[in-house]
């Protein structure tokens, strides 16, 4: 669709907006001062429903099992201005995007915002749906082009800023010189490119070799791909994949004796891969960069997950990021309902106003949720480790060299 045609249908969508909060519901609210609130959907009572669509099934299952037990963790013990309580309508899109779109055309009516949408192709999927139902939505996803969806608000850095601080910390430690060889796996789609994007962005100022290796989600195994690597005598490798394939590229790289370190975006990792035949490899070998803190700094978030969850075994840092993404969404709402205006408009205003977010130290600080421009320019580093969550940060939050310019390209 044209710039000139997407802008027609925000101008209309904006008219209808206007026409939408003239008919809106008002309820009664003692604990704002003109003692009622403007609704009109997914506001039911004292009941506020958001809207979830998260992968139980694919190849982010675990991930989002995680994400979203994390988010109705949350909301149990919270409400909107100290009046509403927040109930998730989940739906399982098993990480296909035509899937996502139909699931979100069947509860669109029912919710308010979207707590959470899993994966960058999803959310790209959407783009135009959000855009034109007003709808605010925390993506569980980094991919660049997103920034660019008004209303979605990206939980950290971008990919290509993530892995841009991931390839400064290398360099800082001595595990990657200027000149090397590196070597990057990649999903096809807004995920894998967008992290394409950030290596190939320090390559051209690092004077690095880059050996692309681009591959499906459904694909598996990737020992031709880390045998091309060897042949081609990478110094590291990267990953923007899923806990599957990084499991396979450890196996892989441990059968071939290749010893050199491995960089990943956030997604590349769950705490079940230590606990197959790997484990030592990844370990010893595996650096992530990542938007999200790990239960070392948060124990007592462990205890409460494990406790309310007690059948989940090695739960990932992926409940860090639910935890976070669902406090985010308190400001919002509460920014909105102060206002008496939880309407989609009065949500999707009082989310563009948000500035330097905090979620005492779950996430990266967020600087504000503007279009086109990374939210964060700031990553952590963890690694695995034999710790509670299988992870523990080794960098705090920093902002890389390169950050800057690529957040503002």
């Amino acid at each position: 669709m044209s710039i000139a045609a997407r802008t027609r249908l925000v101008a209309i969508a904006t008219a209808f907006a206007v026409v939408l909060a003239g008919c809106s519901n008002k309820a009664d609210d003692g604990n704002n001062g003109s003692g009622s609130v403007a609704t009109d959907v997914g506001v039911d009572g004292d009941t506020i429903t958001l809207g979830v669509l998260t992968d139980l099934t694919g190849v982010f299952a675990a991930l989002g099992k995680d994400i979203t037990n994390a988010n109705t963790l949350y909301w149990k013990t919270r409400k909107v201005c100290d009046r509403y309580t927040v109930k998730l309508d989940v739906q399982d899109t098993g990480y296909v995007p035509q899937q996502g779109v139909q699931l979100y055309s069947s509860i669109k009516s029912g919710v308010l915002a979207m707590q959470q949408t899993i994966g960058s192709p999803i959310n790209a999927a959407l783009a135009a749906d959000y855009e034109a139902d007003r709808i605010v939505n925390f993506p569980s996803a980094w991919g660049e082009t997103l920034t660019d969806i008004p209303g979605t608000g990206l939980p950290g850095a971008t990919y290509d800023v993530e892995l841009s601080n991931g390839y400064d910390y290398m360099f800082k430690q001595g595990l990657l010189k200027e000149g090397d060889t590196v070597g990057h796996i990649y999903f096809e789609g807004e995920y894998g490119e967008s992290g394409l994007a950030g290596t190939k962005f320090v390559a051209g100022k690092k004077k690095l070799t880059v050996v692309e290796a681009q591959i499906k989600a459904t694909d598996q195994d990737m020992s031709a791909q880390v045998s091309q690597f060897k042949a081609r005598g990478v110094d590291v490798i990267v990953l923007t994949v899923a806990p599957t394939q990084t499991a396979s590229v450890a196996a892989a790289a441990q059968a071939q004796n290749m010893r050199v370190p491995i960089l990943g975006s956030n997604p590349v990792f769950a705490p079940g891969l230590l606990q197959g035949p790997t484990a030592g490899w990844l370990t010893s070998y595996l650096h992530v960069a990542a938007p999200v803190s790990t239960f070392d700094r948060h124990p007592a978030l462990y205890d409460e997950y494990t406790k309310a969850y007690p059948e989940t075994r090695n739960p990932s840092a992926g409940v860090v990021l639910g935890y976070g993404m669902a406090e985010i969404m308190r400001q919002v709402l509460d920014a909105a309902c102060e206002r008496d205006d939880l309407t989609r408009q009065g949500v999707l205003n009082a989310f563009n106003e948000l500035k330097q977010v905090d979620t005492n130290g779950l996430l990266v600080p967020i600087d504000s949720f503007t279009l086109h421009r990374s939210p964060s320019l700031q990553s952590f580093i963890f690694r695995p480790a034999d710790v509670r969550g299988g992870a523990k940060v080794v960098q705090d939050a920093f902002e890389g060299e390169w950050a800057e310019q690529l957040a503002g390209r």
